[in-house]
């Protein structure tokens, strides 16, 4: 049974001010530090009409060529999700919020439409990298340690996080409703577990991302790394989080074009051609866009990302290139051409 806990309790039984930690979305925002619980505000917004809507954002100074048709796209757009759209261009330290510059609903439509094409192309370069990282990860460890090398203890360099991931592999495995788990399942009882090929087929990226981060420093870890075109491992171990993030933020129809992002590491001594201006913000886009663009022509030389993800930045509405992160000679990098 779910545990229910009002705010007004937990401000009867926790102090005013405590440090907080937690992404339950059913209690309070990721706070790291203190909260001071006797200054809590009882949430009483109420829900409104897309006609209100409409009308709230005028009043904002937002302009409209079709009311109508804004009206349309609010009952299948969400205000609250296209508010990430409006939120750059509004002084949101105001009450009322207003728009700073002149700006048009169908322009934060515009907007809206590039970044899911920005996302869905991201997802798909993405699902190429993922699978070409489970691939050598299995193949490298399998033919030096066998078939369950996953299970063994000895590879790995932190024994807790060793059997929290195995914890966690073995729940995605039991939910998993593939068919050859379930042939194995039927078919052998020693081990009880899939080989490699099986259970890390079945596995999360996330969770792919944290069992090879706490692999140590192997041959078989240096030869993953390369096929990559990287030396460092704590690079690919960097880009691996770094795209497992990307893409969970894309399948779950997240925002990317100004989202700020995990850091991303710049490759010291990349082995092929990189970008000769390193002088990035590595927690915006363009970052890991490059290092997107770099694994890709290492594994799939014929893909159309860098070509498509060219095209797309011309239809870039509003100015936004800049908040990506892209520097005014992103084009004449020999990583694009």
């Amino acid at each position: 049974m779910q545990l229910q806990i009002s705010a007004v309790y937990l401000c009867a039984i926790i102090p005013a001010t405590l440090p907080i930690r937690t992404a339950h979305p059913g209690w309070f925002s990721i706070l790291q530090g203190y909260h001071d619980f006797s200054k809590a505000m009882k949430y009483n917004k109420l829900p409104t009409t897309v006609s209100v809507q409409v009308e709230k954002l005028k009043q904002r100074g937002l302009k409209f060529d079709d009311e109508i048709e804004a009206k349309n796209h609010l009952l299948n757009i969400s205000y609250y999700r296209l508010r990430a759209y409006t939120y750059p261009f509004q002084d949101n330290f105001q009450e009322n919020k207003p728009f700073k510059i002149d700006v048009t609903f169908e322009q934060i439509v515009e907007l809206y439409i590039f970044d899911r094409k920005l996302r869905l192309l991201i997802f798909d370069a993405i699902e190429k990298i993922e699978i070409a990282l489970r691939t050598q990860i299995i193949y490298q460890f399998a033919l030096k340690h066998g078939s369950h090398w996953q299970l063994r203890p000895e590879l790995y360099r932190d024994p807790m996080r060793f059997a929290n991931h195995l914890d966690s592999l073995q729940k995605e495995i039991d939910r998993s409703n593939e068919t050859f788990i379930d042939h194995y399942k039927n078919k052998y009882t020693n081990p009880t577990e899939p080989p490699s090929w099986m259970s890390l087929e079945v596995s999360s990226m996330g969770l792919l991302s944290k069992i090879f981060q706490n692999l140590k420093k192997s041959p078989e870890k240096l030869a993953v790394t390369s096929h990559f075109g990287l030396k460092d491992v704590s690079v690919i171990e960097n880009w691996i989080l770094c795209f497992s993030t990307l893409r969970n933020i894309c399948a779950h129809h997240g925002r990317v074009w100004n989202r700020r992002l995990i850091q991303i590491k710049l490759p010291t001594h990349p082995t092929h051609i990189f970008l000769k201006n390193e002088t990035i913000y590595p927690n915006k886009l363009y970052a890991t866009l490059s290092c997107i663009a770099y694994v890709l022509i290492r594994i799939s030389p014929h893909s159309t990302f860098s070509a498509q993800l060219k095209d797309l930045m011309k239809t870039c509405p509003l100015a936004q290139i800049k908040e990506m992160g892209f520097p005014e000679n992103w084009l004449s990098e020999e990583l694009w051409k």
